[in-house]
């Protein structure tokens, strides 16, 4: 057996591949940014041979910088951005149309045309009498049909999902539609794309957590959904196979030896692994561009009562894991928006440095809703928001507001998760970029009253797709043995008292409240 595991981490603005060895350390890395083109407002589209060819440059770089070559990788695993998606001739391999990126809304209108379907209309009526009835007689929500019909009560087809990129695709590609029924045409993820093309189009599979983030897969049912591919008139011949995340793939000969591909896992649930949320109750928050909130709730899928999204975590031969998943838009992107959109501050770190030079906000509260609320407020209408400035007020003080802001964000979402799984949050780790931000970890701890840890390893998303890869085969044996390697460079603990946390509680709330239904019509 090869003495490392080779991770490739395709994200939204780049891949990356690491080179891990038996201790998890670091042996090489590489980075190459994807291009990103925007043909039309609101279209996002990146070219899929470029993403292949990014991801051979990278693993190549890798071997390299390590001094080693492909015959000493024991497998490959994968991540990937999750509902950016393709469709391509099976023959071939040739894409029909540029990838069309997770956060493209060019399908708005035709999401909300479903959204009005009879269907659609029937099974939010019945998933939110559902919703009432699992409130109100708390024993019903553990009712698989239940489950079902409260998660549907939240069904609103969203833009970003591969579903309707699919149906998209299929009515604007000349002659899709006919191939596609005749068997000529496949679709799939960027997972399902990589590992078909790694492969010489021997494999066209994805695993089960990218099928839960496509708007296709019923995780209750746990396969596709027969209902929502009928919906959007898609043939289900062409999606590709479901396989376990951590298991065979296939094997590559593209870096010079064969190599198993024994990995292939979505990036927030990559992250999930990747930091040992193993157990029910476990949660990770990776804070990047925005924050992904996730949550181990078990070996069944829970229903939400917030509006909180079932997903697969992982499948292996030994378990089934699942999760609840939470999203803030704008988290670093918000610090950058304080740096490049307001000036308060010279450079993202800068924020960091302002917030602690006082010490407290100074009585300002932000609400960061620069494009609306999600989970668990759920109203597009609400605006950011700043409250209490005085003639005293400095822009450290808001820039510690709005920092504080993305904290309780957060703490309503993790509450939410504790309530709709019944599952009390122990400790929350954090990783991503803007977890190297102090103060915003402290603020985290705080808010929510328990511990938050910072890992040594920040790119848990290739972590974690390393760890099922070498478990599948062998390289390492078990999930207790992964808990050993994993370690936490710091953790912080709540500086607040009971009494003070709630007073900030409340405020939070008032401003909370403030913010809600800023463009709706008076």
């Amino acid at each position: 057996m090869g003495r490392f595991i080779l991770s490739l981490d395709a994200g939204t603005t780049g891949v990356r591949a690491i080179l891990f060895d038996k201790e998890a350390t670091v042996i090489a890395q590489a980075y190459e940014t994807i291009p990103t083109r925007y043909p039309e407002p609101g279209w996002i589209e990146q070219d899929p041979e470029g993403l292949f060819e990014a991801s051979l440059k990278v693993m190549r770089e890798c071997l390299k910088a390590a001094q080693t070559s492909a015959s000493d990788v024991a497998a490959i695993g994968i991540a990937t951005q999750r509902s950016t998606n393709l469709l391509w001739e099976r023959e071939t391999g040739r894409p029909l149309h540029p990838m069309i990126g997770w956060q493209d809304v060019r399908t708005a209108e035709l999401c909300r045309q479903m959204d009005k379907k009879l269907l659609s209309r029937t099974l939010r009526v019945l998933g939110r009498a559902s919703r009432g009835l699992g409130s109100g007689l708390p024993f019903l929500r553990n009712l698989a049909a239940v489950k079902r019909l409260i998660t549907a009560s939240w069904v609103k087809f969203s833009p970003a999902s591969a579903l309707a990129h699919t149906r998209w695709m299929l009515d604007m590609i000349e002659g899709a539609r006919k191939r596609a029924q005749r068997g000529e045409l496949a679709e799939g993820t960027v997972d399902s794309w990589l590992v078909y093309k790694l492969t010489g189009g021997k494999v066209h599979a994805t695993d089960y957590s990218n099928a839960s983030a496509s708007g296709m897969f019923d995780p209750y049912q746990f396969t596709w959904s027969s209902l929502f591919l009928k919906l959007f008139d898609i043939p289900a011949s062409l999606l590709p196979e479901l396989r376990d995340s951590s298991g065979p793939f296939g094997v590559t000969e593209v870096l010079g030896a064969k190599v198993p591909i024994a990995g292939v896992i979505a990036d927030q649930q990559a992250a999930l692994f990747g930091e040992g949320c193993f157990a029910p109750g476990d949660v990770k928050c990776t804070h990047g561009t925005g924050s992904f909130l996730d949550m181990n709730v078990g070996s069944k899928p829970a229903a939400s009562l917030h509006g909180l999204l079932p997903m697969v975590a992982w499948k292996t031969k030994d378990e089934t894991a699942f999760m609840l998943e939470g999203f803030i838009p704008a988290t670093g992107a918000l610090i950058a928006w304080l740096k490049d959109g307001l000036g308060l501050i010279q450079d993202v770190a800068e924020s960091e440095t302002l917030a602690k030079s006082v010490p407290d906000s100074g009585g300002v509260v932000a609400v960061p809703a620069l494009g609306g609320l999600g989970a668990p407020y759920w109203d597009p209408n609400a605006r950011g928001t700043v409250l209490g400035m005085t003639l005293a007020t400095q822009k450290a003080h808001v820039v510690r507001a709005f920092l504080e802001g993305i904290a309780f964000e957060c703490r309503d979402i993790l509450l939410a998760m504790q309530k709709d799984a019944k599952l009390q949050i122990r400790t929350v780790i954090s990783d991503g970029g803007a977890s190297k931000n102090d103060f915003f970890l402290e603020g985290m701890a705080s808010t929510l009253g328990v511990e938050v840890q910072r890992p040594v390893m920040l790119e848990a998303t290739a972590l974690g797709s390393a760890f099922l890869a070498g478990l599948s085969v062998g390289f390492w044996r078990s999930k207790e043995e992964l808990l050993k390697l994993r370690r936490i460079e710091r953790t912080f603990k709540p500086f607040l008292d009971v009494k003070e946390r709630q007073r900030h509680i409340q405020r939070w709330k008032r401003a909370l409240k403030r913010s809600k239904g800023w463009t709706r019509p008076a």
